[in-house]
């Protein structure tokens, strides 16, 4: 097969016209960066943001081009505007499901939604990477799941997913009519995550308006179904992508994980200050790696320290929502993509994960999501 380049992509686009109707969309300026991958192509198209609705239909026209490209596997295409203060560009979102009575449901205020079907969406974010955000992620909603919940988990780290790894999931998620995705599952959840769209050797060298991009089509067009929470896996940091998530999508609240020690510490407390900024409530702080016990003679070893999260929890008046210590299967687990509450549910630290859960849910069952303050990516 004839590998597809931008080239031939941009040449295809200049086919459509833009809002003017006298220069095509290539011409005017409105494609990004075109990237490529695995035979999808993926770009976004910069639009006024008072006129998003109306220009649906010139995404539409764009996405159904590309696709009809020879060679071309599918594309992922939106709208990112570019007026400040403006309203966000936006689609016509599926009408929303009706989950359990004892989930939240989404909310819908000032053009921001929830996602359909989806009663409560929980961020996990870290202020720096290693301290075990991802396999923090997966556990816990692998305890939500086993708390008795409907759970989908979402990689939202475009650069490094980890989601297929650690949950074992290989292959190539199927569309719907060509466009709403499929997620994929394992143990019971429905993962949705970068990793399954492109190899996981390929360095996506992507700017912040098609991470953004990306992002929202893969929280709001994939076909979840009826969830009661959607776990969101955010990267490290306070970015680009941790913005998007806060700041567009309406969340019942956030996880911060950190490792005891001080260094830690101090990243963490920006991805509470962040989540602060945005009104999106703390429910709390997991201190992961917390302490080591060892395997041959039961003794136990703080080897980052001890107590640190829980004492930036109480300094901040958040819930401590748990320590959990560093052991080697928690490692080869997550290596292996057998999270340890799911192979090993009677385990003592899997308790740990569903009692970290509870805590967590105890926070958001029944009460509603609120509206995401208004962003607009320029």
């Amino acid at each position: 097969m004839t590998e597809i380049t931008k080239e031939q992509v941009l040449e295809t686009l200049a086919t459509v016209l833009g809002p003017d109707l006298e220069h095509n969309i290539v011409e005017a300026g409105m494609v990004s960066d075109v990237f490529i991958s695995d035979g999808k192509v993926y770009f976004s198209i910069t639009v006024p943001a008072d006129r998003a609705k109306e220009l649906e239909p010139l995404r539409l026209a764009a996405e159904r081009v590309i696709k009809d490209m020879p060679g071309v596997k599918g594309a992922l295409v939106a709208l990112t505007a570019d007026k400040k203060g403006a309203a966000p560009a936006s689609r016509p979102q599926p009408q929303a499901g009706h989950g359990h009575s004892h989930a939240p449901q989404p909310q819908q205020r000032a053009g921001k939604i929830g996602v359909p079907g989806v009663g409560a969406i929980i961020a996990v974010a870290s202020g720096k990477g290693g301290v075990g955000k991802s396999t923090t992620a997966v556990n816990l909603a692998l305890g939500l799941l086993a708390n008795g919940l409907r759970v989908g988990i979402l990689d939202a780290d475009i650069y490094g997913p980890s989601m297929p790894r650690l949950l074992q999931i290989s292959g190539r998620p199927t569309q719907i009519d060509g466009r709403i995705i499929n997620p994929m599952e394992n143990y019971g959840l429905k993962v949705m995550s970068m990793g399954f769209l492109v190899d996981e050797e390929t360095a996506m060298i992507w700017r912040g308006p098609m991470v953004q991009s990306a992002l929202m089509q893969m929280l709001r067009e994939v076909a979840w179904g009826e969830l009661d929470v959607l776990v969101v896996d955010m990267p490290p940091g306070t970015g680009d992508a941790q913005l998007t998530m806060a700041q567009q999508v309406p969340l019942a609240g956030a996880v911060i994980v950190s490792t005891p020690q001080d260094l830690a510490l101090i990243d963490a407390r920006k991805g509470l200050n962040m989540f602060k900024k945005v009104e999106v409530p703390v429910l709390g702080i997991v201190e992961n790696m917390s302490y080591f016990i060892a395997p041959d003679t039961g003794a136990r070893y703080d080897i980052f320290g001890h107590g640190g999260a829980r004492k930036e929890a109480e300094r901040i008046g958040v819930p401590f929502l748990g320590e959990v210590p560093l052991t080697i299967n928690i490692r080869e687990t997550s290596d292996a993509g057998t999270p340890l509450v799911a192979s090993e549910p009677d385990g003592i630290v899997a308790s740990i994960y569903r009692d970290i859960a509870a805590k967590v849910w105890a926070q958001i069952e029944n009460k509603p999501q609120r509206a995401a303050p208004a962003i607009v990516f320029e």
